[in-house]
């Protein structure tokens, strides 16, 4: 293994952050942007001038050290048309709503859950809805245009390189078919399966930095540019290590703006199983294999409960304040009921109510957490997490979510990792998978309080609420 050291570039659907790895996984700094919202044409837009921008400015920080590689990372729901060696326009954001009548006949065309592992979202949250209505908005370009994850698409950035990668392609996007390992017949029928770039595996080298970006940066023009992957299966990356170490079989809790529990069986599972209603599906990880998964909107329902942007470091709450309210918040039965993102998670049905809601902001914010946990809890059940539990992402850092986790789920070791770096230190496992987290695990303590009739309490109330989908 080389000395040099790896840059991660990790865009996700908040924040976009780059950091500096060592070549024993240490890492070395890290930079974080906020995403803005753009819009162009009244439709919500990524920003790719921003990040682009900003992303040189950093990598040029980066220039005084030994970088060998850079590894993009990316959300699951963006695709970027090439056209003429340019973006042909601005790719959408997966919350631009659809309109209702291009929706309808796009569902009309869509494969089956059983085949594609791909639940049918809102909005823009399948990328083969995405496709479906820019062709008809752009039909020219998309015509003769070259497709690419938004992940691989910083990598074409860097590097002039067009290429796709599986675990971007099988994020419920409708144009994978996990068991299989191809495209979907909707993506064959369409004509986007031979549209996209070409499929490499995540870890492969798409080629050398581009010599203007080089001279740009002040990188070396040896630095290579990896395919990259979607953002919570480089979370998986890092929690197979994890696995290995606890020789049971894992989960990974991947959390930001959306929560996504990703199940590591110790062998095969059928997902077939699965209920395509509540937000289950079928990623696929970096090795192509099917991974049964869960998810809800975790971080944006938190955030608007505590009206608090989590993703700021100058108002980090104070834990033992938190913690210390538990014990009201249970006595009072203040519990918030599903959902505050419609059609997303295990109760997609669910009426938003806050019940009994507290004024003092230490126990608002409490529940918030009781809540997530318990929507949470309701995940794992659904695809059958068992004997270890990895929290990652930011909220790993929300000691009444993760001991409430536990709590609920006695049978379960529950571990937290590196608040905000997982997804990173994944990425690096692409290259050296000998690389080991385990000195970054810290076992969760159940909350001292018994959170049964609580959770009791809770499910009676959302059962009377809604019909649970089968």
């Amino acid at each position: 293994m080389s000395t040099g050291a790896t840059i991660v570039i990790d865009l996700g659907k908040t924040l976009s952050k780059v950091s500096l790895w060592d070549a024993a996984g240490r890492m070395v700094d890290r930079k974080v942007r906020p995403n803005r919202l753009v819009a162009t044409d009244g439709v919500r837009r990524l920003d790719l001038g921003g990040i682009a921008d900003w992303l040189v400015e950093t990598l040029a920080d980066f220039a005084g050290h030994p970088v060998e590689r850079i590894i993009p990372v990316g959300h699951g729901a963006g695709v970027v048309a090439l056209v003429d060696g340019a973006a042909a326009f601005p790719p959408l954001d997966y919350e631009q709503v659809i309109p209702p009548a291009v929706l309808a006949a796009y569902r009309a065309e869509r494969d089956p859950f059983a085949r594609t592992g791909s639940p049918a979202l809102p909005d823009g949250l399948n990328i083969g809805t995405q496709l479906f209505w820019l062709d008809q908005l752009y039909p020219a370009a998309m015509a003769r245009a070259t497709l690419v994850p938004w992940a691989q698409y910083w990598a074409w950035l860097l590097t002039g390189r067009a290429v796709s990668e599986v675990t971007s392609l099988g994020c419920h996007s409708d144009l994978w078919c996990p068991a299989e390992g191809r495209f979907s017949p909707l993506a064959q029928r369409r004509g986007w399966a031979d549209r996209f770039a070409p499929v490499v595996p995540a870890g492969a080298v798409v080629g050398p930095l581009r010599p203007e970006l080089a001279a740009r940066t002040g990188l070396s023009a040896e630095v290579v540019v990896h395919a990259g992957l979607h953002d919570s299966n480089a979370a998986l990356l890092a929690a197979r290590g994890f696995a290995e170490i606890a020789g049971h079989e894992a989960t990974v809790l991947s959390t930001g703006t959306w929560f996504i529990a990703m199940r590591l069986p110790a062998a095969p599972v059928d997902t077939a199983g699965l209920p395509e209603a509540r937000d289950c599906l079928v990623n696929v990880d970096a090795f192509g294999r099917p991974v049964p998964s869960a998810r809800f909107m975790g971080g944006r329902e938190i955030e608007t409960l505590i009206e608090l942007d989590t993703r700021r470091v100058d108002i980090k709450p104070d834990q033992p304040a938190l913690l210390a309210a538990v014990p009201a918040v249970l006595a009072a039965g203040a519990m918030i009921l599903p959902t505050l993102a419609p059609g997303c998670g295990p109760f997609p049905a669910g009426r938003f109510t806050f019940v009994q809601r507290p004024e003092d902001w230490y126990q608002r914010r409490a529940a918030a957490c009781l809540y997530a946990a318990l929507v949470a809890d309701a995940a794992l059940d659904l695809i059958g997490a068992r004997d270890r539990i990895l929290v990652e992402g930011r909220f790993a850092e929300a000691e009444v979510f993760v001991r409430a986790l536990a709590a609920l789920r006695p049978g379960c070791a529950v571990y937290t990792a590196n608040a905000h770096n997982d997804v990173s230190f994944g990425a690096l496992r692409l290259i050296d998978p000998a690389l080991c987290p385990a000195g970054e695990l810290v076992r969760v303590a159940p909350l001292d309080h018994d959170l049964a009739p609580y959770r009791a309490a809770w499910s009676a109330a959302v059962a009377g609420r809604l019909e649970t989908p089968a």
